[in-house]
């Protein structure tokens, strides 16, 4: 076999870019995310219940905002204004984090953030698809998740520096963000051009019954895994507070963020590679496996060794299915309503995340964190159940493998 790769097999740079415009958003974003939970607890005196209730909230609401953006982003036949908006409102909203004096405003700049990043996510993944051949479809997604989680990784790493080196101060830190966020904005600006073969010469309401209707059973499995997925899988900042419980320094609790996006980062493109060439749902299979591998190492103990080893299986967890159900969701969709398609599926899953994050924290308040990763190793066992009812038209449409 050829070591040369066809040109029409090649991830087109627009690919590679978008991917280096979410790996700078995202050094931003987890530079502040990496040291929020600290900050809310220890500088402001939230409960773990409110930092449930916030990060919930938070991520639903990016979440939710994606359905409107994905629609929009159909009905005009254009991607790169909505997601470049997106990433200003995303960039602009750093500060509000620096200055924050009581916990609301911190609510007040999550949610203005996360907008941010719900009104940029459908128009974006519907861009790569857009800009994407269907044979290297799986890859690309993967290459642009590998690269978002490099900065996912870079992030929480350069927080730890600086509060090392700026002795715990949590406020210099977030302003530092504010640089990376607009870095990212100016890229996108600059650096993607959009395809224009999705515009269609007469303008129709993407969510008209007629519409929906295109939208089979096999989209609406892939979002019913998705959700369920969700749902096994709670906010990232109770890896954070499980860290911290294990005695380690403030300034080094990001570090478990850093570990678990290294791993993300480093499978996210080789799985997205093998997706388009196997089984979909066995790549999910062996997901939840691991999410469930993770969460009974997480429950067992706080020991620094032990939360590194569960974050690492949550990490793989991530690589493996993160890419994976958004080649699905542009595997079963119509090409003109793919920003829709990611919006539905961004809704569903944002009600789950809500509702995730908020058991999570009132089982950790009350209960205690063991009990709350036991809780999640359930919700993967009856996600597993779920898979087991794929309906036949996704194999002929959807399935690779």
């Amino acid at each position: 076999m050829s070591n040369m790769t066809p040109m029409s097999q090649r991830i087109p740079a627009g690919v590679w870019v978008l991917g280096f415009v979410s790996m700078l958003m995202d050094i931003s974003s987890e530079m502040i995310h990496s040291l929020l939970p600290l900050f809310m607890v220890g500088t402001l005196g939230a409960s773990a219940s409110i930092v449930g209730v916030i990060e919930g909230l938070a991520e639903s609401t990016a979440l939710i905002v994606k359905v409107f953006s994905g629609v929009l982003s159909d009905y005009l036949g254009k991607r790169k204004p909505l997601a470049l908006f997106g990433y200003a409102l995303g960039a602009l909203t750093k500060p509000l984090f620096a200055i924050a004096p009581v916990i609301g405003v911190v609510l007040t700049a999550r949610l203005l953030d996360r907008i941010g990043k719900g009104i940029r996510g459908a128009p974006r993944d519907a861009l790569v698809a857009d800009i994407a051949p269907a044979e290297v479809r799986g890859a690309a997604f993967g290459l642009r998740q590998s690269l978002d989680t490099v900065g996912a990784f870079l992030g929480p790493l350069l927080a730890v520096w600086l509060m090392l080196l700026w002795a715990d101060d949590f406020r210099s830190v977030f302003w530092v963000a504010v640089i990376p966020g607009l870095a990212a904005v100016g890229l996108l600006l600059l650096g993607v051009r959009e395809p224009g073969q999705h515009v269609s010469e007469k303008r129709t309401n993407p969510i008209r019954k007629e519409n929906l209707k295109r939208l089979g059973r096999a989209y609406w499995w892939v979002v019913g895994v998705g959700a369920a997925l969700t749902l096994a899988r709670f906010s990232e900042a109770f890896l954070v507070l499980r860290a911290q419980q294990g005695g380690i320094p403030v300034a080094l609790v990001p570090l478990v963020m850093v570990a678990m996006n290294l791993v993300y980062a480093a499978s996210a493109y080789p799985f997205g590679k093998l997706s388009d060439r196997m089984s979909h749902t066995t790549l999910l299979v062996l997901g939840l496996v691991l999410l469930i591998a993770a969460d009974l190492v997480l429950a067992a103990s706080d020991h620094w060794p032990a939360v590194l080893v569960g974050v690492g299986l949550w990490g793989v967890h991530m690589g493996m299915t993160q890419g994976l159900l958004a080649t699905m969701v542009a595997d079963v969709s119509p090409t003109d309503l793919r920003g829709t398609a990611y919006g539905f599926f961004n809704l569903v899953s944002g009600m789950a995340m809500l509702v995730a994050s908020i058991v999570a924290g009132l089982l950790w308040d009350r209960f205690g964190a063991p009990l709350t990763f036991y809780a999640g190793s359930a919700f993967c066992a009856i996600a597993l159940v779920g898979l087991a009812w794929k309906p036949a038209v996704l194999s002929a449409k959807g399935e690779a493998g």
